[in-house]
C-alpha cells in the first residue's frame, strides 16, 4: 500500500512521533493504524533502551493537592536538557505523573522501591511513549507525600 502525505500527517497527530518514524511505520504495516502506533511504541522502548545510559539531570518537580487541601505529592521528573523542561508536553506529563503518585497507594521516599512500584505500574509505558515524542531519556526521581490540616503548593 501506498502511503501518503496526509497518512503520516495523521499518524504524526496522534502520536506526536517525527515524520520520517510515521512513514517507516506505516510502510512496515502496510498502512495500517493501529499496528503503526504499535510499531511505534515498540520503537519507542528500544529508543528508551538506548538512551538509559546518558545523564538526565535536567526537569521539573510538580505537586497536586486533593481532599480539600489536605494530601499532596510532590514528584521529580528529569530529562536531559533543560529545554524539554519548557515543553508543554513535558510539563503536562509531569503533571500526571503526580495526580498517578497522589492516587496511588506508596508514600514516596529516597529508598527508590516506591518509584518503582509506580513505574512498574503502568508508568513505564509513558516513559517510553513520551522519550519517542519528546527524543531525550527521561527519569522518575522521587516522589513524597504529605498529609496534614492544611499542605499548600
Amino acid at each position: 500500500m501506498a502511503v501518503t502525505a496526509s497518512m503520516v500527517k495523521e499518524l504524526r497527530e496522534m502520536t506526536g512521533a517525527g515524520m520520517m518514524d510515521c512513514k517507516k511505520a506505516l510502510s512496515a504495516t502496510d498502512g495500517d493504524f493501529d499496528k503503526a502506533i504499535e510499531f511505534l511504541r515498540e520503537k519507542g522502548l528500544a529508543t528508551a533502551e538506548k538512551k538509559a545510559g546518558r545523564i538526565a539531570a535536567e526537569g521539573l518537580v510538580a505537586t497536586t493537592i486533593k481532599d480539600g487541601d489536605k494530601v499532596a505529592a510532590i514528584v521529580e521528573v528529569n530529562a536531559e536538557t533543560d529545554f524539554v523542561a519548557k515543553n508543554e508536553v513535558f510539563q503536562e506529563f509531569v503533571q500526571a505523573v503526580a495526580d498517578k503518585a497522589l492516587a496511588s497507594g506508596k508514600n514516596g521516599g529516597a529508598n527508590g522501591e516506591d518509584v518503582q512500584a509506580l513505574l512498574d505500574d503502568g508508568l513505564t509505558e509513558e516513559f517510553a511513549d513520551k522519550t519517542l515524542k519528546i527524543g531525550e531519556k527521561l527519569s522518575f526521581r522521587r516522589f513524597e507525600k504529605a498529609e496534614g490540616d492544611c499542605v499548600a503548593s
